[in-house]
């Protein structure tokens, strides 16, 4: 697939659609044959949720991505910030800042199944296979949720403030932004211990690890930057709008969206260049940022609007506006 810088010239990767050969033979005769790529069927499933946290209300509302419509408002506990689903798709987990602990959703019923407590004022929340990782911004650590048995069972220290949390597309390593101290956090999931730790800019907020190359991409709130981390070479900064606060991307994109707070606006950054290529109005104080599986849409939480945007991501254009709770803050969309 070629891009160009700042427009794309096609769907995102989008593959497993179905295509047509047209083959003429003798006489003018056209025969049509249908076929499919290799990709299989699965990966385009009729039903992708996405899962809002709205902080002001204490619920979770559920938008079928496929239907683009509102499925349910779920009640949760107090002050829900972030949400994640597990790799498999069966189990929402959603922070509750104001509650001290993890609501968890049964994403078939849309019904809270369980309630584990975690650290103090729960900020983040990221689901591998087996696990779910939860950064206490009040209590300097990180709670490690053992997910077949809905409890805690490791407690990970962590850097001063821990705000989000974000995985490898693998599952292998967690990373945590360190809002109170500069830094990006690697814990390696295998041991539950920290191994490495990168220089941000100031106040890190939201991260992504969209799994190009091992980049990981920090929204740095104080520096109205982004910071992306590679292996074995020096972190480089990205300029974007002011306060940039959520980050999203697809494990095969080459675009990474950054909600820009005071700006009401997303900015687009090209990975390879690790420029800006295109800044898109959205509602007013974006936070939340989420892609689906596809790359063919962005969903963007707007707090002080109490919406959710809906971006096209082929033509960096808003094309809905959701109503949804009051002060929604998270996103996070299903893997299928």
């Amino acid at each position: 697939m070629i891009m160009r810088l700042g427009k794309r010239d096609g769907p995102l990767a989008r593959v497993g659609r179905p295509g047509t050969l047209l083959l003429t033979i003798g006489l003018g005769c056209t025969v049509v044959f249908a076929f499919s790529p290799v990709q299989p069927a699965e990966s385009h499933p009729s039903r992708i949720l996405a899962f809002v946290t709205n902080t002001g209300s204490d619920t979770v509302t559920v938008y079928d991505t496929r239907l683009e419509e509102v499925r349910a408002t779920v009640p949760v506990g107090d002050a829900p910030v972030a949400a994640a689903v597990a790799p498999d798709g069966n189990r929402a987990y959603v922070a509750n800042a104001l509650s001290n602990d993890v609501s968890v959703i049964n994403t078939a019923t849309l019904k809270v199944v369980a309630t584990i407590p975690v650290g103090r004022v729960p900020f983040g929340v990221v689901a591998v296979p087996d696990r779910v990782y939860v950064a206490n911004h009040g209590s300097d650590t990180v709670t490690v949720i053992d997910a077949d048995k809905g409890r805690p069972v490791a407690t990970i220290p962590a850097g001063p403030l821990p705000h989000t949390l974000a995985a490898s597309p693998d599952g292998t390593q967690v990373f945590l932004t360190n809002n109170g101290g500069r830094s990006l956090s690697v814990i390696d999931v295998r041991t539950n211990k920290i191994i490495a730790s990168h220089r941000t800019g100031l106040f890190p907020h939201g991260v992504a690890a969209p799994g190009r190359a091992g980049h990981v991409y920090v929204a740095n709130t104080g520096s109205h930057s982004v910071t992306v981390v590679a292996p074995g070479a020096e972190p480089v900064t990205v300029p974007v709008g002011r306060t940039p606060t959520g980050v999203g991307a697809t494990p095969f994109s080459e675009w990474v969206y950054v909600a820009n707070m005071r700006d009401n606006t997303v900015s687009v950054v090209h990975a390879p260049t690790a420029r800006v290529t295109a800044t898109i109005p959205v509602g007013r104080r974006p936070e939340g940022v989420a892609v689906e599986p596809g790359g063919d849409r962005v969903y963007v939480t707007n707090t002080a609007s109490d919406t959710m945007s809906v971006i096209d991501a082929q033509d960096n254009k808003v094309i809905a506006t959701v109503p949804v709770g009051e002060e929604p803050e998270g996103v996070a969309v299903a893997p299928r």
